[in-house]
């Protein structure tokens, strides 16, 4: 079986932002005995550009180089974490307006019945609440204010 640095395979990534994420990912799948890998005494800077708060400089960061033998089981493995990692970001979520719903951003009848439900949800809460009081107050022959 051939074997593989963690530096070359970061490089086939689809996405190099994502290339500390796979990283941590590789280390937990080695860690839990998915495949083999053991480490180098060389280092690799991934391509990942960081860039700090409140200015246009950017920096790489470095991790341990490993070894690791390329099997067709974490061929698999790779394939299904760069299909996860390339997905991208989630899409922001819409904020409801009138203007969200005119445009058909969002569907109204769905977050019509979303609304619905919260609200009968919260207005069962309410009635078990005042029942679960009302048998208390029964039982110990007290009213909320502690008077008899």
């Amino acid at each position: 079986m051939p074997y593989r640095k963690l530096s070359d395979q970061v490089r086939e990534l689809d996405d190099p932002q994502s290339s500390d994420t796979f990283v941590k990912l590789f280390r937990n799948a080695v860690r839990e005995g998915e495949f083999d890998a053991a480490y180098i005494p060389e280092r690799f800077e991934l391509p990942k550009q960081y860039s700090r708060r409140g200015s246009e400089e950017r920096y790489a960061r470095d991790a341990k180089d490993m070894v690791f033998e390329v099997t067709p089981g974490f061929q698999k493995w790779f394939e299904n974490v760069n299909r996860e990692l390339s997905g991208g970001r989630r899409a922001a979520r819409v904020k409801p307006s009138l203007d969200a719903f005119e445009k058909g951003d969002l569907d109204f009848k769905a977050l019509a019945e979303e609304t619905r439900r919260k609200m009968d949800a919260s207005f069962k809460k309410g009635q078990n609440l005042g029942q679960s009081r009302a048998a208390t107050t029964r039982r110990t022959g007290r009213t909320l204010a502690g008077r008899r």
